[in-house]
């Protein structure tokens, strides 16, 4: 193993290829925790700022990669990613690769496969943040594949977020996980989104709303471990909240939605899905019965 693959101690040599929004915001953390850094962008302006804080430009990307023990890739999809660590050539072999660039979790494994070809090591990472909360001690960082990597690193990984996981060894999952939050994110959002509009049309503060309803809105994160349990078992039966008594509720919603010419189709979908299960014969399982309805395989 090369001597700048070796040196995985709290000051080793960090690439950065990319200088996007995220990257560099990244390249900036490595400087600041005292790391020597390289950075390579296709528009090669863009490492100015980082240059006069100490950080090396490479002309190339084989050159970036050359230069670092820690290659780190935060570029526009997956496929710009391997393109990039393609034109590095042998230059990778011996070295760590982490990639936080976004994608499906087949696409990072595909990448995976191809970097540990080349004769490194793999680690992808999935950033539960935007640009400005890299480093801070509460920035979620899901990672996947590589232990080695993981733990050699560990004082650099740190200077990303806080909160960084080896959750799987398998470099898929993380993409999952950030895409299991960010559903969880959009559904909730659109949700009170929905409720805002419906309250609006009546002239009601949706703060007002929060002061006074704060409480069962805050419940319902409440529920998710139980909602789990019941998910992972496969076991919805339940004494109390049936989706049969869901369906009153939903139907109400739907047609006050109407009423008030706010968009029916967000809880038209949950119509549609609870109608279903309850035709089937599921009306006494509880919501989460309906995760069945969402699969399709």
């Amino acid at each position: 193993m090369n001597n700048a693959s070796a040196r995985t101690d709290a000051r080793a040599a960090v690439t950065v290829l990319g200088l996007g929004e995220m990257g560099f915001a990244l390249a900036g953390a490595f400087l600041d925790g005292g790391h020597p850094t390289t950075v390579w962008n296709r528009s090669p302006e863009k490492a100015d700022p980082l240059v006069a804080r100490g950080a090396e430009r490479a002309a190339t990307a084989r050159d970036a990669v050359a230069a670092g023990s820690l290659v780190i890739v935060s570029v526009k999809g997956n496929a710009t990613a391997r393109a990039v660590l393609e034109a590095s050539g042998d230059a990778l072999a011996g070295r760590s690769v982490l990639n936080l660039t976004d994608g499906t979790s087949a696409e990072a494994r595909g990448v995976a496969e191809w970097v540990r070809g080349q004769g490194a090591r793999y680690l992808h990472g999935q950033i539960m943040t935007i640009a400005p909360g890299i480093g801070a001690a509460e920035t979620v960082v899901f990672y996947g594949g590589s232990d080695a990597v993981f733990h050699d690193f560990r004082p650099a990984l740190r200077l990303i977020g806080g909160r960084g996981t080896l959750i799987s060894a398998d470099a898929g999952v993380p993409a999952l996980y950030g895409m299991a939050v960010h559903g969880t994110m959009w559904g909730a959002l659109n949700g009170f989104l929905h409720a805002a509009a419906l309250l609006s049309s009546e002239g009601i503060e949706a703060k007002r709303f929060l002061d006074e309803a704060g409480p069962s809105v805050a419940a319902l994160l409440g529920s998710f471990p139980m909602i789990a349990d019941e998910v992972d078992r496969g076991e919805y039966a339940t004494r109390f909240g049936a989706l049969q008594h869901h369906l009153p509720s939903v139907e109400d919603l739907v047609r006050e939605s109407r009423e008030r010419n706010v968009d029916s189709e967000f809880p038209g979908h949950t119509l549609g899905l609870v109608t279903r299960a309850v035709e089937d014969g599921h009306g006494g399982d509880s919501y989460s019965r309906l995760v069945e309805y969402l699969r399709q395989f």
